[in-house]
């Protein structure tokens, strides 16, 4: 297999060479939390429809429903030539990484039929209504109630901090079917539901950074088809899992590319080479230098661990999910330290922002800082990552 993937390899460099996008006028998003515009979103879907139908996305996935039925390795591949030439990203992210790997792993066939070439594609936006506004990081006390009617359900409820929820077509929703089940897990049910929808309502919410890439969606007597369950009434619980764990990385299965325009260590020490203190490239400074150094320690380990967690059952089979449950906690306070660093090193120019004269780069480091903290709390935040690996992979009591 190592020949066909070098050959891989230099088919898709070839190929990103004479088809990468040129950087637009307009302002990108750094990820795919901060789409707000539809000249971004046009942008993005473009290039994501590009690469698709080059065979560069959803390798893995069925040849049936849309990929080509590759090993995974493929992909893996194409995601590290992507992350080479910093290709723009693939939007639409809560289908590619999330809701497609569920709907192939839980989904009927209809289902899967009808749902996965439009993700690949990104003909079908997805957003995830998950969050309450009452409940933060208690998943399991979602209150947003659907009541079977015949054959629909009548969905009640808000959710919030739903990205891509203003441009989505469906949404990956918990609800509460069952209000008196023995346990708040037990009477959870998980929809595929239509955003078009009447009584669905899309609000805005501009984020610290200034961009409106989150949504608070309400649901008012909102009807959806009852095809639209995975699974049985009251086994959401357990797809929501699914969901969080192909989130999280801790299962592999997704459609490929990048969830962000990629951030390095040796972007801030080139950084570095270009801003001054005292006179003299920050870079020159030893404190400054010594800190690169640990970040690019850090780095290298993080992504050698990244590649072990693909062997884990065999090297560790007694904790085989612990590199990928670390690859999520770990890797996402890394950026938000590494963005921090950046900023700092700029000096008296670390305040100014997106569309200040003198700010450094146009102010995209400090945009990066602040769009670091969402990839700390989406997903599980940073303290929830912890319990996880105490209780579940250290056998720790909760408590």
């Amino acid at each position: 297999m190592e020949d066909a993937l070098q050959a891989l390899r230099k088919e898709v460099a070839g190929w990103l060479a004479r088809n990468l996008p040129p950087r637009p006028a307009f302002k990108l998003p750094q990820s795919f939390l901060e789409v707000e515009s539809q000249e971004q979103l046009d942008y993005l879907r473009d290039w994501q429809k590009k690469v698709y139908e080059a065979g560069y996305l959803g390798m893995a996935w069925p040849a049936e429903y849309g990929g080509r039925g590759l090993p995974p390795e493929h992909q893996d591949v194409v995601n590290e030539e992507l992350a080479r030439v910093k290709a723009p990203f693939m939007f639409n992210t809560i289908g590619l990484f999330w809701a497609g790997p569920t709907i192939l792993r839980l989904g009927t066939e209809a289902q899967k039929q009808r749902y996965i070439k439009g993700i690949l594609s990104g003909d079908d936006i997805w957003c995830q209504g998950f969050s309450e506004p009452d409940h933060g990081s208690d998943l399991g006390n979602a209150q947003t109630r659907a009541r079977r009617q015949g054959d629909s359900y009548l969905i009640e409820g808000r959710k919030i901090w739903t990205t891509l929820g203003h441009f989505a077509k469906y949404m990956i929703l918990l609800a509460r079917t069952n209000p008196e089940a023995p346990n708040k897990y037990a009477g959870l049910s998980f929809f595929l539901a239509p955003m078009d929808a009447p009584g669905i309502t899309v609000r805005p919410i501009r984020k610290i950074t200034g961009e409106y890439g989150f949504n608070e969606v309400t649901f008012d007597a909102a009807r959806i088809p009852a095809d639209t369950l995975v699974g049985e009434e009251g086994q959401g619980w357990q797809v929501a899992m699914a969901v969080l764990a192909f989130e999280r990385g801790v299962e592999r299965g997704q459609a490929g590319g990048m969830v962000s325009f990629p951030l390095t260590v040796a972007d801030v020490a080139a950084l570095a080479r270009q801003v001054h203190r005292d006179g003299h490239p920050a870079i020159e400074d030893p404190l400054i230098a010594d800190r690169l150094v640990q970040f690019f320690i850090e780095e290298r380990a993080f992504r050698a661990n990244m590649a072990r967690a693909h062997h884990e059952r065999l090297l560790t089979p007694s904790r085989p999910f612990a590199p990928m449950f670390m690859g999520k906690l770990y890797g996402s306070e890394l950026m938000k330290r590494l963005a921090d660093f950046a900023v700092t090193i700029q000096g008296a120019n670390a305040p100014l922002y997106l569309g200040e004269p003198s700010a450094i780069e146009g102010g995209e480091w400090q945009r990066s800082a602040m769009n670091a903290y969402g990839a700390t709390i989406g997903g599980g935040t940073t303290e929830v990552q912890h319990n996880i690996i105490g209780e579940r992979l250290l056998g720790l009591p909760k408590g």
